[in-house]
C-alpha cells in the first residue's frame, strides 16, 4: 500500500514529524516499508509563462523565448523543448537554480550562458529533468491558473514523502488512505476527520434491473445511473498527482475516479457504459465455456476447476465478479450514460480467482480480503459527486439509489477476558487499558466482570476469535513497550523410535561416502517428466514461474542431471551429488488434510548420481570410471545394516540392461543403474552416470540390534567352483545355496572369483558358461562340525544349485 503523507495528514493530522509517524505505524503492526520523497532537492524553480517564442537565428531546434517569472523584466531563455510555445505556464529555473543531482551525485546549477551566440539567463524544464516523472514529452505544462512566480515545490506538493506499508493479510482495513487515518488517530489521540457524504440530487427513478441469483458471492448490490455526462473531460491535476504517488497511473476521468475513491476509502467499484448493457444484469456464478474480454485485454474461459462469480447481461458475461471489468461495457470518449456499481463480495468468492487466471488486481485484492459491507451506497454517492465536479454537464441526470441487500454478513460478538489478555501479552493489564485501546479503534465495547464484550464493525472482517483481540490490545500499547520476557512452557522431548533414523543422518551418510547435497525447484520441464520418468500426464502448475518449469515433478533424476549438466559444462570432470526432496504424484485415494491435498500423493524420496572416475585423482590408483557396481555398493552402505536385493528391471531413464530395482522384504523401494544412452546423448555427456532414486521411508528404517553370543565352535570354511549358463544371475546362485544349506549351518556365502575363458581358448567351460567361485563358512553353536556333516551340507547345497540353476560342479 503506497500513499502520500499529505493525503494522510488531510483524515488525521498527529503532531509528529514524517519519521515518527512512521515508526509509529511500524511499531503497531503497520510495517512502514519505505519512506521516498516525491521529488528530489533542487532550489530556485518557479512558475513561468512564456510571452513570446521565436525561432533561434541560428539553430533549427531551438527557440529563444521570453519568459514571466513576475519579475520586473521578462527572461530571456533559449529552449529546444518541442513543446516550447506562446501562453504555456512550465517551470522555470532562474540563474542561480540548482537541479536535482545527477549521476555524479552532484546538483547542476543553473548560470547565464550562450547558446548560439544567444545570451540564455534560465532553463524551461520538464518532468524528467525535476525527476518527478518519467515523461519525455517536453516541458512541463502547468494549469494555466498557476500563480506566476510561485516555487515550483510549493505549488506541486513536492515536499511530500511517500509511505509504502507492507501490510499483513488481516490488516485489510488498512488499505486505504482512510483506513490508515483511522488507526493513526487510535494509535496518537489525534482527531479523525469526519466524512461527509452528500446525497446527490435525483432527476429520474430510472433504475437498471439486477437480479442477484447468487446470494453466496454477492451479499450487497448497489448501483445507479447518470446521465448525459461528459467522458471527454480532463481528470483534474490533483487527482492525477494522488492517484500517481499511489502508485496508479491516470487512463479517464471516470477510470480515475473509480480509482480515487478505492484508495481513498477502500471501495472497489466499477463504472459501466449504460448503453452497452443488454436489458438487465444477473449476478451469478459463471457457466463452464463461458468467455469474457477483461479490460486489461486478456480473453478467460471459465472452466470446472473454479467456481468463478460473473456480472452477466441478458446477452453474456460483462465482467469477473470483484476483480476486474469487462472490454464490451468499457467506458469510453464516446459514453454519454453510466452505471456506477458498488457492491459486496463475499471473500472466499473471490478469492484465488485472480491467480486462477494468472493475474492480479486491486479489486481482487481487497475484496478477498474483506470489503465494509455497510457503506456501498454512501460510497456511489462519493463517486456520484466526483462524476458531477469533473465530468458534469448542465443536462446530467442522476438517477435514483438501488440498493438489493440478500445475504449481509451477521454483526460478530467476540469476547475478551483480561486475565487472558495479560497471560498471552506477559505483562499486567487493567480492564480499563483494554477497553481504552478497543474503542479508540473504533470497536464497540461492552464492559463486564473481567470481560470484555466486541460487536465486530462491518470493516473489521478479521476479528473473530479473542485472540484477535488480543492482538489489537497489543497493537496499541505499542509493541516497543511489552516487556522482554522469556516463555515458559512444559517440554516434552519427541523421541525418534530406535528402528528409524532422522533424514540428516541420511545426508550425513551419503556425504561421507563422497557424495554433495543439491537443492531443486520441485516445478520441472514436462519433457523431463514425459522422458525420464515416464509420466505422460504429470500434474501441471497453473502459474509457472517460468514457462518450462511447468509441471511438478514426479522423480527426482531430472534435477540432479540438470546439476550435473551445469558442472560439467564448467570443466567439472568428477561429479557426485544426492538430493532429499519430495515428489508429486496423482493418487485418488489420498483425502484433503492439513498435510494433504486430496488426489495428489507426495512421497520423499532421495538420489543421487554419479560421474567421473570413481575416485579422486592420485598416484597410487588407475583412473577408472565409476561403474554400476561402485554406486550399487554405496546403495548398499546407505541402508545397511538391511539386506537387499537387487533385480534386473526397467526404467525409462535407465539402461535396458544395466538397471535393477532394489527390493527391501519382497517391497520395491527403488532403482539404480546406468543412465540410458539416448538420455546421455541428449544431455552430451562424455560418459553415462550412474543414478538411484529410493524411497526415503524404506530408508529411514534400520534394524534394532539384537544380542548374539559369540559361538564358542570353530567355522569351518570351503570353497566350490560352479559352472553356469551366462544369464544366471548372482543372486539366484546365492539364493539356491540359502535354500540348500541345512538349517542353522551356513554362516555365509561370498562369490570371490569369476571366470570366463578368452577367445579361442575354452578353460573346461562351454561357449556362454562362466565359473563361479564360492567361499561357504559353516559352523554351529552347538557342536563342532565333523567331515561327515560338513560333506553333507556342501553336498546338499550343490545338489540344490544343480536344480534350480543347472550348475555343475568345475
Amino acid at each position: 500500500m503506497q500513499f502520500p503523507e499529505s493525503w494522510l495528514r488531510e483524515f488525521c493530522n498527529p503532531q509528529l514529524t514524517t519519521q515518527q509517524l512512521a515508526d509509529t505505524l511500524t511499531m503497531a503492526g503497520l510495517e512502514v516499508e519505505e519512506l521516498e520523497p516525491v521529488a528530489p532537492p533542487f532550489t530556485g524553480i518557479v512558475v513561468g509563462e512564456i510571452k513570446e517564442a521565436v525561432q533561434h537565428p541560428d539553430a533549427d531546434r531551438l527557440r529563444v523565448c521570453k519568459v514571466d517569472v513576475g519579475g520586473a523584466e521578462l527572461l530571456n531563455i533559449v529552449c529546444g523543448a518541442p513543446n516550447a510555445r506562446v501562453g504555456i505556464k512550465v517551470p522555470c529555473a532562474t540563474v542561480g537554480a540548482e537541479l536535482p543531482p545527477g549521476e555524479d551525485g552532484k546538483p547542476f546549477k543553473i548560470k547565464v550562458g550562450k547558446l548560439r551566440g544567444v545570451e540564455s539567463y534560465g532553463m524551461l524544464c520538464s518532468a524528467k529533468e525535476l525527476k518527478i516523472a518519467d515523461d519525455h514529452g517536453g516541458l512541463l505544462e502547468l494549469p494555466l491558473d498557476a500563480p506566476l512566480g510561485q516555487n515550483i515545490r510549493e505549488y506541486l506538493n513536492l515536499d511530500d514523502t511517500l509511505f509504502t506499508l507492507k501490510l499483513t493479510p488481516n490488516l485489510a482495513h488498512n488499505l486505504s488512505v482512510y483506513g490508515i487515518a483511522r488507526e493513526v488517530s487510535a494509535l496518537t489521540g489525534a482527531p479523525l476527520k469526519v466524512l461527509n457524504f452528500p446525497a446527490a440530487t435525483v432527476g429520474t427513478q430510472d433504475k437498471l434491473p439486477v437480479k442477484i441469483e447468487a446470494s453466496d458471492l454477492c451479499g450487497r448490490f448497489s448501483g445507479r445511473i447518470v446521465r448525459n455526462v461528459n467522458t471527454r473531460a480532463q481528470t483534474p491535476q490533483w487527482m492525477v498527482d494522488r492517484l500517481a504517488r499511489c502508485g496508479q497511473r491516470s487512463v479517464s476521468p471516470l477510470v480515475d475516479i473509480s480509482n480515487y475513491v478505492m484508495f481513498e476509502l477502500g471501495r472497489p467499484s466499477h463504472i459501466f457504459d449504460l448503453d452497452k448493457i443488454h436489458g438487465g444484469l444477473n449476478v451469478r456464478w459463471g457457466k463452464v465455456g463461458e468467455q469474457l474480454k477483461l479490460l486489461n485485454g486478456n480473453t478467460i474461459t471459465i472452466d470446472d476447476f473454479l467456481k468463478v462469480g460473473v456480472i452477466a447481461d441478458d446477452k453474456e458475461i460483462e465482467s469477473l465478479a470483484g476483480i476486474m471489468g469487462g472490454d464490451a461495457t468499457a467506458v469510453s470518449d464516446d459514453t454519454k450514460n453510466i452505471y456506477i456499481e458498488a457492491a459486496f463480495w463475499w471473500p472466499k468468492a473471490v478469492a484465488g480467482r485472480s491467480r486462477h487466471f494468472n493475474f492480479s488486481t486491486d479489486a481482487g485484492h481487497r475484496f478477498e480480503r474483506g470489503v465494509d459491507p455497510e457503506h456501498t451506497v454512501e460510497h456511489i454517492e462519493r463517486i456520484t459527486q466526483l462524476v458531477q465536479e469533473i465530468c458534469g454537464t448542465p443536462e446530467t441526470i442522476c438517477g435514483a439509489m438501488d440498493d438489493q441487500q440478500p445475504n449481509m454478513p451477521a454483526p460478530k460478538q467476540v469476547s475478551l477476558r483480561v486475565a487472558r489478555a495479560a497471560k498471552v501479552i506477559g505483562m499486567p493489564l487493567t480492564q480499563q487499558q483494554c477497553h481504552d485501546a478497543l474503542v479508540g479503534l473504533g470497536l464497540p465495547t461492552e464492559q463486564g466482570d473481567g470481560v470484555l464484550t466486541v460487536t465486530a464493525p462491518s470493516f473489521r472482517f478479521d476479528i473473530n476469535i479473542e485472540e484477535d483481540l488480543i492482538e489489537e490490545v497489543a497493537r496499541m500499547i505499542g509493541y516497543e513497550n511489552l516487556p522482554t520476557t522469556k516463555p515458559l512452557a512444559p517440554i516434552s522431548p519427541k523421541l525418534r523410535a530406535e528402528n528409524r533414523r532422522g533424514q540428516y543422518d541420511v545426508r550425513h551418510l551419503l556425504a561421507g561416502q563422497g557424495y554433495q547435497e543439491t537443492i531443486n525447484f520441485s516445478f520441472v520441464e514436462e519433457k523431463w517428466e514425459n522422458e525420464l520418468a515416464g509420466n505422460a500426464h504429470p500434474i501441471k502448475l497453473l502459474n509457472p514461474i517460468a514457462s518450462h518449469l511447468s509441471v511438478m515433478r514426479s522423480s527426482l533424476i531430472g534435477s540432479l542431471l540438470q546439476v550435473l549438466k551445469f558442472n560439467v559444462d564448467r570443466k567439472a570432470s568428477r561429479v557426485r551429488v544426492f538430493e532429499l526432496g519430495r515428489v508429486f504424484l496423482r493418487d485418488e485415494t489420498i483425502e484433503e488434510s492439513d498435510t494433504t491435498v486430496k488426489g495428489f500423493r507426495q512421497p520423499m524420496r532421495v538420489a543421487g548420481l554419479a560421474y567421473g572416475p570413481a575416485n579422486q585423482l592420485q598416484w597410487g590408483a588407475s583412473d577408472a570410471k565409476v561403474d554400476f557396481f561402485d554406486v550399487k555398493g554405496d546403495v548398499e552402505a546407505l541402508l545397511a545394516p538391511m539386506k537387499v536385493v537387487f533385480e534386473t528391471a526397467e526404467h525409462p531413464a535407465m539402461h535396458p540392461g544395466r538397471c535393477t530395482r532394489v527390493l527391501l522384504d519382497g517391497r520395491e523401494i527403488g532403482f539404480v543403474g546406468e543412465l540410458h544412452p539416448k538420455w546421455r546423448q541428449g544431455w552430451d555427456l562424455a560418459h553415462a552416470p550412474i543414478v538411484f532414486e529410493l524411497d526415503l521411508d524404506a530408508v529411514l528404517v534400520r534394524d534394532v540390534p539384537v544380542f548374539q553370543s559369540v559361538s564358542k565352535q570353530q567355522a569351518v570354511e570351503r570353497d566350490i567352483a560352479v559352472v553356469v549358463a551366462e544369464n544366471v544371475a548372482h543372486a539366484a546362485v546365492m539364493n539356491a545355496i540359502q535354500a540348500g544349506a541345512p538349517k542353522g549351518l551356513l554362516r555365509s556365502a561370498v562369490l570371490f572369483d569369476v571366470f570366463r575363458p578368452k577367445a579361442g581358448s575354452a578353460g573346461g567351460l562351454a561357449e556362454g558358461e562362466k565359473s563361479l567361485a564360492i567361499r561357504l563358512t559353516l559352523g554351529s553353536d552347538h557342536a563342532a562340525l565333523a567331515d561327515a556333516d560338513i560333506e553333507s551340507a556342501v553336498q546338499a547345497i550343490i545338489q540344490t544349485l544343480a536344480g534350480t540353476t543347472g550348475a555343475r560342479l568345475r
